[in-house]
C-alpha cells in the first residue's frame, strides 16, 4: 500500500467524504502539506462537533431514562 492510499483509507475509515479524501490526496500529491494539514484538521474539527451532538443526545437519554425510573418508584 502506497503512502497515498494509507491515506486515503485512513481518511475514508474515519468518516471523510469522498470530496473531501480526494481534495486532501490532491493536496498530499502536489507536495502542499501545509494546506493538506489544514484540511485534515478541518476535517477532524467536522468530527469533533458530530461527537459533542451526539453525545448531546446521549447525554439527553440518560435524563429521560433517570426520569422515568424516579416515576416508577
Amino acid at each position: 500500500m502506497t503512502e497515498k492510499e494509507y491515506l486515503a483509507q485512513g481518511l475514508t475509515d474515519a468518516g471523510c467524504s469522498k470530496e473531501a479524501v480526494d481534495g486532501i490526496c490532491f493536496l498530499y500529491q502536489a507536495g502542499n502539506y501545509s494546506e493538506m494539514l489544514r484540511q485534515m484538521k478541518k476535517q477532524r474539527c467536522k468530527l469533533m462537533d458530530a461527537m459533542h451532538e451526539s453525545q448531546k443526545k446521549v447525554d439527553r437519554m440518560d435524563y429521560l431514562i433517570y426520569h422515568q425510573e424516579k416515576q416508577m418508584v
